[in-house]
């Protein structure tokens, strides 16, 4: 037994190899179970070698490989017990590996192997497991991944899976939905990505890459080209099995002209929703901190108090609900101000909510903000814990003119103060005077009703007559309407005019495009949308267009093509020579 490192932080992946020569026919290989470590994968391979022993007789060896893909779970120097194959005579057990663990990642590059284990049996140099073979010259070596997705027997040079960091959650719990576009292919532009409905989720966006980045990913021993799509953190809101439906994507492959647009949909998911394990109710599932200050603790009579809560941690901040600030009533408490300023780790999303209150008392003497507490459930632990703030004393001294009781006292007074009292203010006189007037007329006897309610229908009749008019006057011929479609197609210019300097290359050259395409329709009174360069040159060649004018046109969709993906394109000098041409092509074109 052999690991591929002496030395792995926390966050790291690491090898472990058992290799198992000439084992009986029955006997079971007994894997090492450490609880200092979690065991992310597992792989077996089986090889065997021919050679000639004494006398020439031939000689088979057979040998099993065991790789396991292994994390610490704690740091220290941590030992791996052995690995047994027993048979039916006797119990063979390998030597223990030891491993320093450390916190965190180390560097990417692998390290350094220890020296490999003498060979015992005599196999040939390069046998697996033996005389230090490098992944690289082995041809069942590798890492393998856990996440590794399923190749689709179908359109395996360019396919979309949908991933989940985990299988089974609780009920608030966050659950990772990355999406991915494995690709063998050349990719000009992922144009859109239909996301699953997550019915049943609250969600919150984590990565939107807005350019198409790739790694280099080896699925089975293939090469593909790993582009991140989407990436969601949702949280279940009912416990069961809930499916996530597929993604779909449109995706354009190839480079300039050879490109083509194809649909690819993904695969669904299933995820397993547990609830909550039996204890309080609570809305604070994840990991969370919550504080209480208060501005001053000994305040006159009137003075503010300023109290701000703080909850901050990771999980689904949206869905917290803190418990009511519980003031004392001879506070006037006025509406708190909330904010939530969201955050994210490298794989959480959470934040901070502030809660901000402002109390004045209204009477003087000893009260007592109460303590608050609120339940929590931490999915990683699988335990409950309790946020607590603890209680505040607030001392209420008395105000100007040593008054004990505000203008506006919230609480009831004593038994022995004073009872219906008038504060600033007494009583109102009565209103006694009254203004009388006789009653108006009816609106329909009024002289300008009449007329008023004919008003519309004379209109309507004379706008009728009007566009019946205008209609047999001026009724438009095919020449005029052809006429009047190229006149708009080169209002089009005027709009490319405007992007010249400030909008985008790829929107400009559309738009050039898109003015001598209509141009063109308008001219030869049928769609040329769409249509091969071969087939439009055909159309102009059979509606005569001189052979110079046809160059001009195609040169200028050609350079249109070309602006939206060569370098150098979006500048001024090329965008004032493509509108330029276009306008030329346009007017020469009688």
């Amino acid at each position: 037994m052999q690991a591929d490192r002496e030395k792995v932080g926390t966050e790291d992946t690491f090898r472990l190899e058992i290799v198992v020569a000439n084992a009986p026919e029955g006997a079971v290989v007994q894997l090492p179970a450490a609880e200092d470590f979690e065991v992310l994968g597992r792989s077996q391979s089986t090889q065997m070698s021919y050679s000639l022993g004494p006398g020439g007789a031939g000689v088979i060896t057979q040998v099993q490989k065991h790789t396991l893909t292994m994390r610490a779970n704690r740091t220290g120097t941590l030992t791996i017990p052995p690995a047994a194959v027993q048979t039916a005579a006797k119990l063979y057990k390998t030597r223990p590996v030891v491993i320093e663990v450390v916190r965190g990642r180390l560097s990417p590059e692998r390290a350094k192997r220890g020296q490999p284990p003498t060979n015992p049996f005599g196999f040939p140099p390069g046998f697996p497991g033996f005389g230090g073979l490098d992944d690289q010259d082995d041809p069942l070596g590798g890492e393998p991944r856990l996440d590794e997705p399923t190749v689709p027997r179908g359109d395996s040079d360019l396919f979309l899976r949908m991933s989940l960091d985990k299988s089974e959650a609780y009920v608030g719990e966050q659950v990772m939905v990355t999406i991915h576009l494995y690709s063998r292919v050349d990719l000009s532009s992922v144009d859109s990505v239909t996301m699953p409905k997550l019915d049943g989720f609250l969600s919150q966006d984590f990565k939107t890459p807005n350019q198409l980045m790739s790694e280099q990913r080896v699925i089975g021993g293939v090469p593909y080209r790993e582009y991140l799509l989407r990436q969601k953190a949702v949280f279940p809101l009912k416990a069961g099995t809930v499916t996530i439906e597929a993604p779909e994507a449109d995706i354009t492959t190839g480079i300039f002209y050879a490109g083509r647009r194809v649909h690819r949909r993904g695969n669904e998911l299933k995820l397993v929703v547990r609830a909550l394990p039996p204890g309080p109710a609570t809305t604070a599932v994840g990991r969370w901190r919550l504080s209480r200050e208060v501005s001053q603790t000994e305040v006159a009579l009137g003075e503010p108090v300023q109290v701000k809560l703080v909850l901050q941690g990771r999980g689904n901040l949206q869905g917290v609900q803190l418990p009511p600030l519980g003031a004392p009533a001879a506070f006037k408490v006025f509406d708190p101000e909330t904010s939530d300023k969201p955050s994210t780790s490298k794989s959480h999303v959470g934040g901070t909510r502030t809660i901000e209150y402002t109390l004045v008392p209204q009477q003087t003497g000893t009260f007592v903000l109460p303590a608050l507490t609120v339940p929590s459930f931490d999915p990683e632990t699988r335990k409950y814990d309790e946020l607590r703030v603890d209680e505040i004393t607030l001392k209420v001294n008395p105000g100007a003119g040593g008054a004990s009781v505000g203008p506006n006292p919230t609480v009831p007074m004593g038994l022995d103060g004073p009872k219906n009292q008038l504060i600033a203010g007494g009583l109102k006189s009565l209103r006694h005077t009254a203004h009388f007037r006789p009653p108006a007329s009816s609106l329909t006897a009024q002289r300008w009703f009449l007329p008023l309610a004919l008003a519309p229908l004379g209109l309507t009749v004379l706008m009728g007559a009007f566009l019946f008019a205008r209609g047999a006057l001026g009724a438009e011929t095919p020449e005029s309407l052809k006429k009047k479609q190229a006149r708009a197609a080169r209002k089009r210019l005027a709009a490319g005019e405007k992007l010249l300097k400030t909008g985008s290359t790829a929107d400009f050259y559309a738009e050039i495009e898109r003015a001598l395409t209509s141009f063109m329709s308008a001219k030869l009174g049928t769609p040329v949308t769409g249509l091969v360069r071969a087939d439009l040159v055909t159309k102009l060649t059979e509606a005569g267009v001189a052979e110079a004018e046809r160059v001009r046109i195609v040169a200028v969709l050609e350079t249109c093509d070309l602006g939206r993906y060569a370098p150098g394109m979006g500048e001024f000098g090329a965008r004032r020579k493509a509108l330029s041409d276009a306008a030329a092509a346009m007017e020469g074109w009688s």
